[in-house]
C-alpha cells in the first residue's frame, strides 16, 4: 500500500507542485489549508507522514506538531519560509523529523520523505504474521554511568535509556566517542548536522543546554559537558 501523506499547505502553487511530485512518486496525498483542518484529518485517518506548512491563515503548524505529539510519533516535516534559527529548533525540538525550507526542491522532498519513512515504517497489517524468534535472555543492561549503545543508537545512564531527540543523540555520541577531545562548532555542525545545511551554530548551543538538562534531571553533573571559551565543546564522562 501506498505510504500516506498529509500536505498542509495555503499556497496553492506550492501545493500543486508537491501534489503533483509526490503523487507521482506513488505517494497518496491529502491537501488540506488550514490548521484546524489538518487536525480533523489526523483525527479522522492518521497518515503515515504529515508535511507542514508553518505560518497559516488560521494559526502555526507549531501548536498542530504539540497536538499530535500528545498521540502519536507520526512523523513531522516542517516546510518553512522562515528564516530565523530559532523556529527550526523550535520545530526540532517539539519532535519533528525534518525541515524544508522555502524555496525548495520538490524532488528533494521527496527524497527526505522516503528516507524518514525507511527508518520508521509501520508494519504492513496485511502481510502474513512472521514465525516469532526463539526466545533469548534478555541482555544486562550496560554497565557504568553514561554509556555510549551505537548497535541501539542509544545513550543509557545507569542502566536507564536517555529520552533524546535525533540530533541530541548524534551530537551526545559525538562528543562521548572522543572523550576530553575538544569539538570546535564547526566540527559538530559538520558531524552532527550534515543533513541540514541551513542551520547555523546557535543550534549547537541550544542542544548542549537540553542535554546538560536531561543530564541533570539524571543526577548527573551538567558541567559534563564542558564548554571551552572560543573553543567549543567536550564531554567529561564519569567514572
Amino acid at each position: 500500500m501506498a505510504a500516506q501523506i498529509l500536505l498542509l499547505e495555503d499556497e496553492q502553487a506550492i501545493a500543486d507542485t508537491l501534489l503533483y511530485v509526490l503523487r507521482s512518486e506513488g505517494f497518496g496525498v491529502t491537501h488540506v489549508r488550514l490548521v484546524q483542518e489538518a487536525l480533523a484529518a489526523f483525527r479522522q485517518q492518521p497518515p503515515d507522514l504529515a508535511l507542514l506548512d508553518v505560518g497559516l491563515p488560521d494559526g502555526n503548524s507549531f501548536d498542530l506538531c504539540r497536538e499530535i505529539r500528545r498521540h502519536s510519533e507520526l512523523p513531522i516535516v516542517f516546510l518553512t519560509a522562515r528564516s530565523e534559527e530559532i523556529d527550526r529548533v523550535l520545530g526540532l525540538e517539539l519532535g519533528a523529523d525534518d525541515y524544508v525550507t522555502k524555496p525548495f526542491s520538490p524532488r528533494e522532498v521527496c527524497a527526505r520523505i522516503r528516507a524518514i519513512l525507511r527508518r520508521t515504517r509501520r508494519p504492513d497489517p496485511d502481510a502474513p504474521p512472521a514465525r516469532p524468534p526463539e526466545p533469548v535472555p534478555p541482555p544486562p543492561p550496560p554497565a557504568g554511568t553514561l554509556v555510549l549503545d551505537e548497535a541501539a543508537q542509544r545513550v543509557h545512564c545507569r542502566g536507564e535509556p536517555l529520552a533524546l531527540t535525533r540530533y541530541e543523540y548524534l551530537l551526545l555520541a559525538t562528543l562521548m566517542r572522543r572523550p576530553l577531545r575538544i569539538f570546535t562548532r564547526a566540527e559538530l555542525m559538520d558531524l552532527v548536522w550534515a543533513d541540514a545545511p541551513d542551520t547555523s551554530e546557535r543550534t549547537i548551543d541550544a542542544h548542549i543546554k537540553l542535554l546538560r538538562a536531561k543530564l541533570r534531571e539524571r543526577g548527573l553533573e551538567s558541567e559534563l559537558i564542558q564548554t571551552h571559551r572560543h573553543m567549543g565543546y567536550a564531554i567529561r564522562l564519569p567514572d
